[in-house]
């Protein structure tokens, strides 16, 4: 992924000590760069101390924000002093992006009329006209914050992943490949719902993904060159050569659907008419493009696909959707959290195993070949999933931590224990809402940056299961 680029904007107010902002212009963009990501800023020569403070320089603000749209991913608005609200508001009222309020702390010391902030005040102002005028704006502890301390790199960070989010989330294309599994009532989703949020869903049908795979010849150079991709990626070994090149053929078909239709995530069918008809089970192509950084999740389970592909932009890592599969001995708050095989690899304790599904094995001996078995490692963890209800998307978010306690190997598949704070509770929370059985997992705690990015910026509603 590119480097997000911050648009810098400082604030002005008239009889306030405006040299200030001269300081103030080094320590952001030093904090910026740092912290690894890219700044613009609007030539400090246009206006009075290089500010914004009235009208007029607010316009000329958001007249340079429109000539380089596209060029920024959120706006850092910084408040050396006390700001002017109203050139403020006309500046960035069409930004159209994130915007970090930050306000800097005055100094014991320094009281005196020419180094006395009062941006600690001043905030309140611009944010409360923000609200008046329905800018959305994000703010995050302390109320008031120097640009070079620690906990600011920190604002950075979260800040930078809100940005990711929203932009990210605001408008892509998602692709269903194959109709809802047909015993799954429980992934059902509504389809213009999604499409009111800016999320474009291209539907597949099997039948065509069926045709296009046996079109294609073995010696395609696609299908060896995929051969050998998945087999460098895990371990291949016990999967027939047969099995094998239809799996990759399969994979080649999925990778023209997305190069063809933009998709930035999808959900596949995957069962069982690949196991009946084809003797594959998709598990293991998943995981590769989990890896490879497009969402992609089982089951036709799309409202877990947008979890996914959220949280892949907050982490900028792998996501998984899972099972809330079973209980661990008598923990209360440790669940095992379960999935055939679509685990990203680099979610797992070391390389996978690709093998025959138990399950399928049962009743239809060497159908299912495709499951990439495992351990998940342990690693801080968001748990999050949404839902279409009543012309809306409904999500929750929560955290936990993936542990290194032991699952017997007879136990197949990818899993992992995730102690959750407070389960039971959240569990009862899920059922009443009337969330499904799957949940997405992702790397790191982000609920803050879900909300945030969710419920400020993008409309989304927020079930709060904490």
């Amino acid at each position: 992924m590119r480097k997000v680029t911050f648009a810098l904007a400082f604030a002005n107010r008239g009889f306030m000590p405006g040299e200030l902002i001269y300081g103030a212009r080094d320590d952001m963009i030093r904090a910026v760069t740092d912290a690894g990501y890219d700044y613009i800023a609007m030539d400090p020569s246009l206006t009075r101390f290089g500010g914004i403070e009235t009208r007029e320089e607010g316009l000329l603000y958001a007249q340079w924000l429109k000539e380089h749209a596209g060029q920024y991913d959120g706006v850092i608005f910084s408040m050396p002093i006390f700001a002017d609200e109203n050139g403020a508001v006309t500046a960035l009222q069409d930004a159209g992006v994130p915007i970090l309020m930050q306000a800097y702390p005055d100094e014991i010391g320094k009281m005196d009329f020419a180094h006395r902030r009062d941006a600690f005040c001043g905030k309140f102002s611009v944010t409360d006209v923000f609200t008046q005028y329905g800018v959305p704006f994000t703010v995050l502890k302390p109320h008031v914050v120097h640009p070079l301390s620690p906990v600011f790199a920190q604002n950075l960070r979260d800040f930078a992943a809100v940005c990711r989010v929203v932009n990210g989330m605001r408008r892509f294309n998602i692709g269903s490949i194959g109709a809802r599994t047909t015993a799954f009532k429980t992934v059902r989703f509504d389809e213009i719902t999604m499409q009111k949020y800016g999320i474009n869903v291209e539907s597949f049908d099997l039948s065509e993904v069926f045709f296009k795979l046996r079109k294609l010849a073995d010696d395609d150079p696609k299908v060896i060159s995929k051969t050998a991709r998945l087999e460098n990626y895990t371990d291949f070994s016990a999967v027939p050569a047969e099995n094998r090149i239809t799996l990759a053929k399969l994979s080649v078909v999925i990778d023209s659907y997305i190069e063809e239709y933009h998709l930035d995530a999808l959900a596949l069918r995957c069962w069982n008419e690949m196991e009946t008809e084809l003797r594959i089970c998709p598990c293991v192509l998943l995981s590769e493009l989990n890896d490879r950084g497009i969402p992609a999740s089982c089951e036709i389970d799309m409202c877990s696909a947008l979890c996914m592909r959220a949280m892949a932009l907050a982490s900028e890592t792998p996501t998984a959707v899972l099972d809330w599969n079973n209980n661990y001995g008598d923990e209360e708050n440790k669940v095992i959290l379960f999935h055939c095989g679509p685990v990203a690899q680099s979610l797992m304790t070391g390389r996978g195993h690709v093998t025959n599904h138990r399950m399928f094995d049962k009743t239809d001996p060497g159908s299912g070949w495709g499951t990439n078995e495992g351990r998940i490692r342990a690693f801080p963890a968001t748990i999050s999933n949404c839902q279409t209800k009543d012309g809306k998307i409904v999500i929750y978010a929560s955290e936990g931590a993936f542990t290194d306690d032991p699952i017997e190997d007879a136990y197949f598949g990818c899993a992992g224990v995730c102690e959750i704070p407070g389960l039971q509770d959240k569990l009862i929370r899920l059922a009443r809402g009337g969330f499904k059985h799957h949940t997405a997992v992702g790397m790191g705690h982000m609920k803050d940056v879900l909300k945030e990015a969710f419920t400020t910026y993008l409309g989304w509603d927020w079930a709060e299961i904490d």
